[in-house]
């Protein structure tokens, strides 16, 4: 990989907003992501099932939720360049069967590691004003 296609370890500082996307979830895709990933767990698409096991109703696949969080920080980075990603799932998103749940997501320095060459993305994911994500947070090889 060419140094072209890293972010730049010298412009960035922490505090410093680096990306940021809202995302429209629909059971639509909840649907295709069922597919893709072949979980088919129930709470995804029957809202009766899901309330049945406490749920407020269908809810967002949490690798969904996780996955979207980390697609705002690659698009940011490059492709290959995000060396580690984490997150904790805190709080269900649940989507309407008309409609849509729309989340948010923001990615912000965290943190520099100047021996390294590496920036500590810290990623918040909201539904509502409410974080989804725990301690979601990346680690982005720099030039």
């Amino acid at each position: 990989m060419s140094d072209e296609t890293l972010p730049t370890f010298a412009a960035l500082n922490v505090g410093d907003e680096v990306s940021r996307r809202d995302v429209t979830l629909t059971r639509d895709n909840l649907v295709r992501y069922a597919g893709a990933s072949g979980d088919f767990n129930a709470i995804h698409y029957n809202d009766a099932f899901a309330e049945s096991v406490g749920l407020p109703g269908v809810i967002a696949h949490g690798m969904l939720t996780m996955g979207i969080g980390a697609s705002v920080v690659e698009e940011w980075a490059g492709a290959g360049n995000v060396a580690d990603y984490q997150a904790r799932f805190t709080r269900p998103i649940p989507v309407p069967a008309l409609g849509a749940a729309e989340v948010s997501v923001v990615a912000v320095v965290g943190a520099l590691d100047h021996d390294l060459r590496q920036a500590r993305i810290d990623v918040t994911v909201t539904f509502e004003g409410a974080k989804v994500l725990g301690k979601a947070q990346a680690l982005v090889d720099c030039a």
